[in-house]
């Protein structure tokens, strides 16, 4: 079964606004720590947003002020939102989390959303 599902990526005008989403299965106990990553056309990935199975929230500098990373735990969900949307953020966008299950803690993936900023 797939561990990790992301939605909420599409076109956007910039100055716009979208929300992902990193949900995990039901099959899964809780959520540990959660990070959102991206990667552009050309550049190599890097770390956007982190959150701690505590909720302690760590931001890199090119999302400071736009965006916002939270979690659900009842849901088994996490979230990115982003708001005050640049070109420069078009973006392949990954979450990666820390999942318990009955396997135990495990680190996955999720299969990446496109977030495309354009006019």
């Amino acid at each position: 079964q797939v561990q990790l599902v992301e939605s909420g990526g599409g076109l956007v005008q910039p100055g716009g606004s979208l929300r992902l989403s990193c949900a995990a299965s039901r099959s899964i106990f809780s959520i540990g720590a959660m990070v959102w990553y991206r990667q552009a056309p050309g550049k190599q990935r890097e770390l956007g947003a982190s959150i701690s199975s505590g909720g302690s929230t760590n931001y890199a500098d090119f999302v400071k002020g736009r965006f916002t990373i939270s979690r659900d735990n009842a849901k088994n969900t996490g979230y990115l939102q982003m708001n005050s949307l640049k070109p420069e953020d078009t973006a392949v966008y990954y979450c990666n989390a820390n999942l318990n299950g009955r396997a135990g803690c495990t680190n996955y993936w999720g299969q990446g959303t496109q977030v495309t900023v354009s006019s």
